[in-house]
């Protein structure tokens, strides 16, 4: 089996979805950024709007449109910390 992402998606009144992915995609402040198990840690702060991009490793896809926030990446997984969020795709 591959390798997986743990995510954590939490806005500011809820926790909005928990999981393991293959790759999460997020616009931030310095461009779009791609995430695979085992990135390097790092710490940005999304765009405004934005969307997050959640791809499961079953090939379906999560799609959040969100309002302010940061990502953080570290060896434990990806923390989408976001003002507001919600679900736009699930497939």
């Amino acid at each position: 089996m591959a390798k997986q992402l743990h995510v954590e998606f939490v806005a500011a009144e809820e926790k909005i979805w928990s999981g393991e992915a293959a790759m999460l995609v997020a616009r931030t402040t310095e461009g779009e950024l791609g995430v695979l198990p085992g990135h390097a840690p790092l710490l940005g702060q999304l765009a405004e709007p934005s969307e997050v991009r959640v791809n499961l490793a079953d090939g379906t896809r999560r799609v959040y449109e969100v309002a302010g926030g940061f990502l953080s990446v570290t060896g434990e997984g990806v923390t989408v910390l976001a003002e507001s969020a919600s679900l736009v795709t699930a497939n």
